[in-house]
């Protein structure tokens, strides 16, 4: 039996590997269908629930990150452990990473026959490769425009996160709180999606991306929209902190203090 970290880690690869076998799931379905079988609003929906039924699953053991940008912005604002960062983040990537692969090995003839012979890339056609990775508009440069749109989808996130977790403000039941994520993360597809399909989570972007690296689409999957494969990253993990501090400044520290 798994003790202590080595328990929540693998709590996280579980739930990161649910959140991306049902997210990337929905995103395959909707493209290799060709709008068919779904369309914007389901894959908004599908990610949202995506995130709800992922926290389910596990949610007791290690909390229920599943984002190295929430583990950041967490520990940045003295609500977790530093010692358990690198271990959470590594099972997130991971969990990702097995996750895509997943989804590539249930939707192999599908994505073969969608290109009928032809080579998978080149992803800023949207094709298959943005099934699995983010992929910006053409008018979105990855600085400043693409990295000031993860910084804000990633801090309405986190600001979220830290209010379902404050006793001292309105915080729901703790059976709740999976739900109102996954709803979210829906408004944040609803809201801000269209300039690069709304990554906010390092871990469910490079995973992904990295597998098709490997998988057959080749070097494009990193040089494509100018490069930009490290803007939902870095943009992440800068929007999570700020908007831990964001709640922090507006509201923690606004409690009345404790006798």
């Amino acid at each position: 039996m798994l003790k202590g970290t080595a328990r929540e880690a693998a709590a996280e690869f579980l739930r990161t590997f649910i959140l991306i076998v049902f997210g990337l799931g929905v995103n395959a379905q909707v493209t290799l269908g060709g709008g068919a079988n779904g369309d914007y609003l389901s894959i908004a929906l599908g990610w949202g629930l995506a995130v709800t039924l992922a926290v389910y699953c596990c949610a007791g053991i290690s909390g229920a990150h599943i984002n190295p940008a929430v583990t950041l912005a967490l520990a940045a604002r003295k609500r977790f452990e530093w010692s358990k960062v690198c271990p959470y983040m590594i099972a997130q990537f991971a969990g990702a990473f097995a996750g895509a692969a997943l989804v590539y090995l249930t939707y192999y003839d599908a994505i073969q026959a969608f290109h009928d012979g032809a080579k998978l890339v080149p992803p800023m056609d949207h094709a298959t490769a943005g099934i699995f990775a983010t992929y910006p508009q053409p008018y979105i440069s990855p600085f400043p425009g693409g990295l000031i749109d993860q910084i804000v989808g990633t801090a309405l996130l986190v600001l979220v996160v830290f209010a379902l977790g404050d006793e001292k403000n309105a915080a729901p039941m703790s059976n709740m709180a999976p739900l109102i994520v996954g709803c979210t993360v829906v408004m944040i597809g609803s809201a801000f999606g269209l300039n690069s399909g709304y990554a906010i989570n390092p871990a469910r972007d490079l995973s992904p991306r990295l597998f098709t690296f490997v998988a057959g689409w080749g070097k494009e999957v990193f040089t494509a929209g100018n490069g930009f494969w490290w803007v939902p990253i870095v943009g992440p993990l800068i929007g999570g902190v700020l908007g831990g501090f964001i709640y922090d400044l507006f509201i923690t520290k606004h409690h009345p203090e404790e006798e």
